[in-house]
């Protein structure tokens, strides 16, 4: 468990390449797919989404309305067409996304405590709550293990197939060239191609769209300040501590978390400008992954390398702890996760 892990393996996302997947693991991946997937009216977006599948039969005749997120239509028609329901839906993204985001733990130095971290936000709202973000974030996990072994070309491959799901996830794609350690005049500018393409096929059409839905009208997130300091800490601990937690990382990893860092500063400054909170809070929403890294790591960064240091691990396990206690008896929308209803169950009972 996660208090009980002491580090025996090198830090950094390339650590279990090729290794089998244990069984721990493996049912853990499938109890979060399975809860993350069989929700039943559970999440904010729960009413949307199920209107949306709701008109699939008429929709999916059109052509505009593939090109409208394409990879999650596919998932919609798919279970339209073999009667699988919205749940069908949920079932396959959430596979998607506890892919990504186990991936990407169990490559940190503390996966289980990466796990535990990960369950507030990432799974329990952004995975119940904002399905479409939620599987282009898991495509973006399993890409961050890739860009971290230097591999650039695995993490444009996730990321453009993340993108398939929410557009939004195209913004990410520049991470790449600034995170290249070698070649970087030719990583920047196939990278960039890549840019310029995923933008005409999947952003373009929506660019006005979102402007005036989101800029213009001025949206506004309730506890979105919130959330963007829950980046900005874990950024600003790695900033600090920067040439500490450097030493722990493989050398392509370090440029990526260092600007990563610095993006979830610079979302803070941006909030603070920008007209519409939300349209800031969505892009934050991708960088979530630095809270995990970081904490991951914070107990030898903080602690003795070698030691279990399991001080900084409860820490860390009472912070999230108290920010789940917050959010579940104070959030404004907390009541759309509350009671979890999990499908099987409805049916049955």
């Amino acid at each position: 468990m996660a208090w009980q892990e002491v580090r025996q393996r090198p830090a950094g996302l390339a650590t279990s390449q090729g290794a089998p997947v244990p069984l721990g693991w493996a049912l853990a991946g499938l109890a979060l797919a399975l809860l993350v997937g069989w929700r039943h009216e559970v999440g904010g977006d729960w009413v949307s989404y199920l209107g949306h599948f709701n008109a699939v039969g008429y929709e999916s005749h059109h052509a505009d309305w593939w090109w409208n997120d394409p990879g999650y239509r596919l998932l919609e028609w798919l279970a339209f067409q073999n009667d699988w329901g919205m749940h069908g839906v949920n079932l396959m993204a959430a596979a998607v996304f506890s892919f990504g985001l186990l991936r990407f733990c169990r490559e940190l130095p503390r996966p289980w405590l990466a796990l535990a971290v990960a369950v507030p936000y990432l799974v329990i709202i952004l995975g119940m709550g904002y399905s479409r973000q939620g599987v282009a974030l898991g495509c973006l996990m399993a890409g961050l293990v890739g860009l971290g072994r230097g591999q650039l070309l695995t993490f444009v491959v996730w990321t453009v197939l993340g993108a398939t799901f929410h557009k939004s996830a195209v913004l990410l794609l520049p991470m790449a060239a600034l995170a290249a350690t070698r070649n970087r005049t030719w990583a920047t500018v196939w990278v960039g191609l890549v840019v310029a393409l995923a933008y005409s096929l999947l952003l373009e059409d929506s660019v006005d769209a979102l402007r005036s839905g989101y800029l213009e009208a001025e949206y506004q997130s309730e506890g979105a300040l919130v959330r963007l300091l829950m980046n900005a800490l874990p950024a600003a601990l790695l900033l600090w501590h920067y040439p500490r937690l450097a030493k722990t990382l493989p050398h392509a990893q370090q440029r990526l978390w260092y600007w990563l860092a610095w993006a979830s500063m610079l979302l803070m400054a941006l909030y603070l400008l920008s007209p519409s909170s939300t349209a800031v809070d969505r892009v934050g929403l991708y960088l979530l992954p630095l809270q995990l890294m970081v904490f991951a790591h914070l107990p030898e960064v903080l602690g003795h390398p070698r030691a279990a240091n399991q001080g900084w691990v409860v820490a860390v396990l009472g912070y999230y702890a108290t920010v789940q206690f917050v959010w579940l008896n104070f959030a404004t929308h907390a009541f759309a996760w509350l009671p979890y209803r999990f499908y099987p169950l409805e049916v049955l009972f």
